[in-house]
């Protein structure tokens, strides 16, 4: 009896340590490969990692359909990538990056923490095809701004019939840009800039992250412009499969994405700072107010589609409201 409860014992112990010791495959995509910021601060994670009983190893990509296909074939346990891709797994932690939602990085700060917050476990947690998937961080890129081959273009009325390069993925920003009367070139993450710095798109929306990797300046030539107003507030998910990962790994991994925000935040100022004072169109109040009315119509239609969670919509009001209490939209109704 005593030899049987000691194999039992040894036989436990050895899974538990098998579990351990499991090895985690988590793709990682960066436009720059292991260069770029997100693959670098994906590493620090990974090192982290190994307190919370996983030992993973990163895949870099710089194809985001590509490591969002290895992921959902089972060769990777884990991907980070864009949330707008990320949406499809889940919708909740999906819209923090909606339209016009997160005009400030105060607000994003707001919108990213309470995502992340423990009571909302169950919104972060999903069941596709029999496979769980849980929400184990999400990482700040940054505002999205439109650029111009041509600084004229500087109201919603002048983009009517200009192709505008969009994620071809996204359904949110090609009903947008359908909504402004302008003209979508589909494309993909490795080529919507490609296809504005060659002609192929009169505009294209973009954070200052991709500004330098993806040469953004050589689509602007001499007649280009920013429009110095955010469209939207670009941000990564880290999406996993539960059941490869260790007991309790989804709450550390969110907390400690929770507190990388101040340096994330302080990479995006550094990186919009590093975009020439020359190129930056700045919107009059009475123009910036157009966008802000437009981006709002059009959250409530993609809600109301389901693309976009309803309960998220009302978080970022609350969040823009409780930053700018004069914004003309926090007295009125429906988000």
């Amino acid at each position: 009896m005593k030899n049987g409860v000691l194999a039992l014992a040894v036989l436990i112990s050895m899974g538990m340590t098998s579990t351990a010791q499991a090895k985690q495959d988590v793709c990682v995509f960066d436009l720059l490969g292991k260069a770029g910021e997100s693959y670098k601060m994906m590493e620090e994670w990974r090192l982290a990692a190994k307190g919370w009983n996983a030992d993973i190893q990163l895949i870099a990509y710089q194809n985001e359909e590509r490591a969002d296909e290895d992921f959902k074939a089972g060769k990777c346990d884990a991907v980070y990538m864009t949330t707008m891709r990320a949406r499809s797994y889940n919708k909740f932690a999906g819209s923090v990056d909606a339209l016009g939602g997160v005009p400030s990085n105060a607000i994003a700060q707001k919108a990213i923490v309470y995502v992340l917050d423990k009571r909302n476990i169950k919104r972060l947690k999903t069941n596709i095809d029999g496979v769980d998937y849980e929400v184990g961080g999400i990482g700040q890129i940054g505002p999205a701004y439109i650029f111009v081959k041509d600084k004229r273009i500087n109201t919603i009325e002048k983009g009517v019939g200009k192709r505008f390069a969009v994620l071809e993925y996204d359904k949110a920003q090609i009903a947008m840009v359908k909504r402004v009367g302008a003209i979508p070139v589909p494309s993909d993450v490795s080529d919507f800039v490609a296809k504005f710095n060659k002609g192929q798109a009169d505009m294209v929306g973009a954070p200052a992250y991709a500004y330098k990797p993806l040469e953004i300046e050589k689509g602007l030539g001499q007649t280009g412009a920013m429009v110095d107003f955010p469209v939207l507030n670009v941000t990564a998910d880290l999406i996993f499969n539960t059941a490869k990962f260790p007991m309790g790994f989804g709450e550390r991994s969110r907390t400690w994405f929770i507190k990388q925000l101040p340096r994330q935040f302080a990479m995006v100022k550094r990186l919009e700072d590093g975009i020439p004072a020359k190129y930056r169109i700045d919107l009059s109040k009475e123009e910036r107010e157009k966008y802000q009315k437009l981006l709002r119509d059009g959250r409530i239609e993609l809600t109301k589609q389901g693309i976009y969670d309803a309960s998220m919509m009302s978080v970022l009001k609350r969040a823009r409201c409780s930053v700018d209490r004069t914004n003309f939209e926090c007295s009125l109704g429906g988000e």
